[in-house]
């Protein structure tokens, strides 16, 4: 820090010091500004106007007291034109107090974090501000010093302030006025209509605002937009995957008008492509891998056969038996008008849908993702596998290259290795499930292995070429080495792309995040406020559970948000990986903890101690509570282990309610049970926390009781 910044900083502290020392509060009182405006009204008003540029500037208490006294004293108008450029006048002097001081380092410092905040603040930074002013959600002093910060110019930072402030001070300045009226403060004074009315404006004025300023942002949004004058529907989902099946059941719950549009078919990815097929098919290769464990029960069975035909049909058999739960014969008769066809929106309030034109008052958008097929050279002469064509095979592979060490990944190359294929696992990262703590997935890695799966991280395929059944995958490592493999089929499992081209969404101008998903708010709302956008198209997961959840906060918001809107929740989102065993987290790894600078305790619990896992001869794996050091409140848990996906429950419920590892170890727990296991990692994270002076004081007792 420059000399000449120090000075400024010492200088201030002092001010600011010598205020609170020599009481300067005591200036501030009406009696004392009264005494010296009756004297010399003009040159009081200059000494008003000086201090209270002064008090704002400088961060020091007491402005919203000294702008009822500038009503009191002043009355209405005068009042409001002093105020209003005093404080105008100190914002910008803190605003540039800041920035001279602080802005340069904190840039530097946090450059990384800044570099978003800065393009929204260079983009909208006029209406973030406006916004702050108008609304006084945080202290005057913060939004000068944040403000300071970020890349606004001095004007604009001026007018925006003194216009977004005006409001505001008129309303603070007339409840001085209307008690400077008063001849006498007494009861009878005081409870005019004319008071009351001032300062039940002031109380409710945050309301006004809040609501003048959200009408405005619409107003902005849908201009140059015709708003129907009758609906078809109060509220149009397209898509009828899990985030559009739990809007369209929640409007129709309460009596809504909805309206369900699906191209495909009903139950989106989860059930026809995703979640439920896989889910059986993984069901069916760990009776592959039970068969060939019996061994180790005495029982001896012989080596399986798997018809893998007969496996797919049951695959197939599966969706058909849970299908009527998505079907549209149910969702009609619980009151949803289901439509099949194209939908593409061309108004806010209007969608064409398969040429024919429908309005609601709100839309839901949820239409889903796509699996990304990249642009590898020769990739797609191999007739590429996918989440999506998968389901179609009949013959099972002789040789699986499995492209994504994800989840999808992991969990098919688990399934396909037991029910016969050779497969090869290849990822561009260190290692496998790159966001999870590296402890986690080294137990991931080496059941994988053991099974037989070949893994290759830092693999980087850059070519393939497709000769008859034999395909050759060209891969180059971190090391500069270059490796072929030789395949039969090849499955593509490198992520998902929200499904958003042909909607109508960039000729309507709403706006995307980099990844490709739908931009939205707290609230799901999308830049265009009838449009609200839930599940894997909105992101930030792609999760089945995760798009019912948002769901429900979409669809409330869309229907009721103009009496109530509701902020989506992510704090406790679990997520399952189905290997066998299971991989489970929610909250906080040890990873984003460091990343985000959050200091934790790590408890640890390995299941080769756990009684139920030793009968049943799943005796590997571990529990892994992060805890906020020196407390027992639970931050985030991570299971590798038979049935991982049911215990992690415990530790959602826990975080959701609160509740730490005590609550836990006090809960009673059957055995033998593999749910013992959250019990014994809260009792070890106990053991760690005795209180052992008072304990040894207690030995010493127990010792003099025995008379030694």
């Amino acid at each position: 820090m420059s000399i000449i910044k120090s000075v400024l900083v010492v200088l201030i502290a002092l001010i600011i010091g010598a205020y609170f020392v020599l009481d300067g509060q005591q200036y501030l009182s009406l009696d004392f500004f009264q005494q010296y405006y009756q004297q010399q009204p003009l040159a009081f008003a200059l000494i008003y106007f000086v201090i209270y540029v002064l008090a704002t500037s400088l961060s020091l208490p007491g402005a919203a007291l000294l702008t009822i006294m500038g009503g009191m004293i002043f009355g209405l108008w005068v009042g409001v034109l002093l105020v209003s450029f005093a404080s105008t006048l100190g914002a910008t002097a803190a605003f540039l107090m800041s920035r001279f001081v602080l802005r340069d380092w904190v840039q530097a410092k946090f450059s990384n974090y800044l570099t978003a905040v800065n393009a929204g603040v260079e983009k909208d930074g006029v209406l973030y501000l406006f916004s702050l002013r108008l609304i006084p959600l945080f202290p005057f002093w913060i939004i000068n010093l944040v403000m300071g910060l970020m890349p606004i110019k001095v004007r604009t930072y001026y007018w925006v302030s003194q216009l977004g402030m005006l409001a505001g001070t008129f309303v603070f300045v007339n409840a001085g006025a209307s008690l400077g009226a008063i001849d006498e403060l007494s009861a009878a004074g005081i409870l005019t209509p004319k008071v009351l009315l001032s300062f039940a404006l002031l109380a409710v004025f945050p309301f006004i605002a809040r609501y003048f300023l959200a009408g405005l942002q619409q107003r902005k949004a849908l201009a140059g937009f015709k708003r129907p004058k009758t609906f078809d529907a109060n509220l149009l989902v397209i898509g009828a995957g899990s985030a559009g099946l739990v809007s369209a059941y929640i409007a129709a719950t309460v009596r809504a008008k909805v309206m369900l549009v699906e191209k495909a078919s009903m139950g989106g990815d989860c059930l026809n492509t995703g979640c439920v097929p896989s889910k059986a098919l993984i069901r069916a290769a760990k009776s592959v891998r039970d068969i060939e464990k019996a061994n180790n029960f005495g029982i001896n069975v012989g080596v399986p056969e798997v018809d893998f035909a007969a496996v797919m049909g049951r695959v197939k058999d599966v969706i058909s038996e849970i299908e009527p739960h998505d079907s549209v014969e149910r969702f009609t008769r619980l009151g949803v008008d289901c439509v099949a066809g194209q939908a593409r929106i061309i108004s806010p309030w209007q969608v064409e849908i398969d040429g024919r034109q429908v309005s609601a008052e709100k839309i839901i958008l949820a239409t889903g993702a796509s699996p990304i097929i990249p642009p590898i050279p020769g990739l797609a002469d191999t007739d590429p596998l996918t989440s999506e064509n998968l389901w179609q095979l009949q013959t099972l592979p002789k040789r699986l290259l499995i492209m994504g060490g994800g989840a999808i990944g992991c969990e098919m190359a688990q399934a396909f290795q037991r029910l016969g294929a050779q497969v090869i696992l290849v990822d561009a990262m260190p290692q496998l499930l790159p966001r999870e703590d590296a402890d986690m997935v080294a137990r991931v890695t080496k059941t994988l292995i053991d099974e037989g799966v070949q893994i290759i991280t830092n693999g980087e395929i850059t070519a393939f070429t497709a000769q008859g059944p034999e395909h050759r995958a060209f891969i180059s490592g971190s090391d500069g080495n270059q490796l072929t493999v030789e395949f039969n089929r090849v499955l593509v499992a490198v992520g998902r792309r929200a499904n958003t081209s042909g909607f109508g969404l960039e000729e309507l101008g709403v706006a995307a995040n980099d990844n490709g998903t739908v931009a939205v708010d707290q609230f799901l709302r999308t830049s265009c406020p009838t449009i609200f956008a839930a599940g894997d198209v909105a992101g930030p997961y792609q999760l089945t559970h995760a798009a019912g959840h948002q769901a429900w906060f979409a669809g409330v918001n869309a229907l009721f948000g103009q009496f109530k809107k509701f902020a989506v929740d992510y704090r406790v989102m679990p997520q399952v990986i189905f290997i066998d065993p299971q991989f489970a987290r929610v909250g906080l790894n040890a990873l984003e903890a460091s990343e985000q600078g959050i200091e934790v305790e790590v408890t640890v619990y390995d299941l080769s101690d756990l009684d139920r896992a030793i009968a049943d001869g799943d005796a590997y794996g571990m529990v892994k509570v992060l805890t906020a050091a020196g407390t027992d409140r639970i931050l985030g848990a991570a299971i590798v282990g038979p049935q991982a996906g049911e215990l992690i429950t415990e530790y959602v419920t826990a975080m959701k309610h609160n509740l730490g590892l005590n609550k836990i170890l006090a809960t009673i727990h059957s055995y033998p049970t593999l749910s013992e296991a959250n019990k014994y990692v809260a009792g070890e994270w106990k053991r760690k926390h005795v209180p052992e002076r008072l304990l040894h004081w207690v030995a010493k007792y127990y010792r003099w009781k025995l008379g030694r």
